[in-house]
């Protein structure tokens, strides 16, 4: 049985083009939300019976992508200056015919230059992701522009739509919006066994009666943990503790930083500074709050669903896409930057009773299966994928 050729006839029957090859483009595969969504969309492609290829600078997660039946090619697309990036073009349009590549995806803006170009030589469509909001200062909007010029430009969040509308006056069939989808299999509060919490429990340091409000993410100024530091401080609550979930990755001194204002604000004893965790659904299981106190907008924020999937109240920045994640339903959103408004609203969700807790779980949950789940998302792209190819 020649699957391939059963696709492909299937395919043309139903008006589809037929099973293709997808170059995506990044700079490199360290384990971000940029990264995860390019291995997710790989794994999408290949159970769809396409071929998925990515071109990176390599890094941790090349061996899951080749795993998964990928084809990765190591290039240095991590490289921003001018010289390389022209270099890369050439690189990029040798893979393109090595591999017969029907479709190049960008997803970052210096390797998307080169990809561009390349695309174009190879005349081949180009799609981009615009995954951040970007800074909008004059001197950056040139290098900015090259996400606008996909034949498609996906959006992961309204949000960002709304900021791709504003700056680049796309044409509104060019731009579809996309959520970034939550893995419902692993982020679900069934599946994971308590042997998992009880490890990372331990591992903490964290008190049996303790209740936990956690903010995952990378420790950067703008991911607001100094704000939530703040407003533990004001919480009339000493069984608390603070879980900091993630690496410095670069942003050096800021971890000393943090633990000497919380000795200054009195709670030194109630933080906790944990560092990356591979094993983040049982790390929310241990939240009686998840807390995203992010200062700038964020274009998605994939914890904050990845909260709700898990049952987690969850308290969020009101900016960015936490708005459309979290609404009204599902949890609280706060000024940004405000920590006696972030104060209240980690009060009102550590006060609530089990039964209302039982019940915000289940909405929060239906939340993410309605609108962000994985597969949704994997469908979604390789709609757009198809009705780019169906269109050359």
């Amino acid at each position: 049985m020649n699957t391939a050729l059963d696709l492909s006839t299937a395919a043309a029957a139903a008006g589809n083009p037929p099973p293709a090859t997808v170059l995506q483009v990044l700079p490199a595969l360290v384990g971000g939300g940029v990264e995860r969504g390019t291995l997710e969309i790989a794994n999408g492609l290949i159970a769809a019976g396409w071929r998925a290829v990515v071109a990176s600078a390599g890094g941790p997660m090349v061996p899951v992508l080749e795993h998964a039946g990928a084809v990765h090619v190591t290039l240095p697309l991590d490289r921003k200056d001018p010289f390389a990036i022209r270099r890369n073009v050439g690189r990029l349009r040798d893979v393109i015919a090595e591999h017969r590549v029907d479709l190049v995806h960008a997803r970052s803006r210096a390797p998307a230059w080169s990809a561009y170009w390349a695309a174009g030589a190879a005349h081949v469509p180009f799609v981009t992701t615009y995954h951040s909001p970007y800074g909008d200062r004059w001197w950056k909007r040139g290098y900015n522009g090259v996400m606008a010029r996909g034949v498609r430009v996906i959006a992961i969040s309204e949000y960002l739509a709304g900021e791709v509308r504003h700056r680049h006056k796309l044409p509104p069939e060019r731009l579809v919006t996309i959520p970034r989808g939550v893995d419902l299999a692993s982020f679900n509060p069934g599946a994971v066994g308590g042997q998992r919490i009880a490890k990372l429990a331990q591992q903490w340091r964290l008190p049996d009666d303790a209740g936990v409000v956690m903010l995952p993410g990378r420790l950067t100024r703008w991911k607001g943990q100094e704000v939530l530091l703040r407003a533990a401080a004001q919480l009339n609550r000493a069984d608390v503790v603070v879980v900091l979930v993630g690496g410095e990755h670069g942003d050096g001194g800021y971890r000393d930083e943090l633990e000497a204002l919380a000795e200054k604000l009195g709670i030194a004893a109630r933080l906790r500074l944990v560092g990356d965790c591979r094993d983040m659904p049982a790390a929310l299981m241990l939240a009686d709050v998840v807390v995203s106190a992010s200062t700038e907008p964020e274009g998605f924020g994939r914890v904050m669903a990845e909260a709700l999937a898990m049952g987690r109240p969850v308290v969020a920045s009101d900016h960015g896409g936490a708005r459309e994640i979290v609404g009204a339903e599902a949890g609280w959103l706060v000024p940004p930057g405000d920590a006696a408004s972030l104060a209240e609203a980690l009060d009102a969700a550590l006060g609530l009773d089990d039964d209302t807790r039982r019940q915000l779980a289940q909405v929060a949950r239906a939340r993410v299966e309605r609108q962000f789940s994985l597969a949704a998302m994997q469908a979604a792209t390789l709609d757009v994928y198809r009705d780019v190819l169906r269109r050359q």
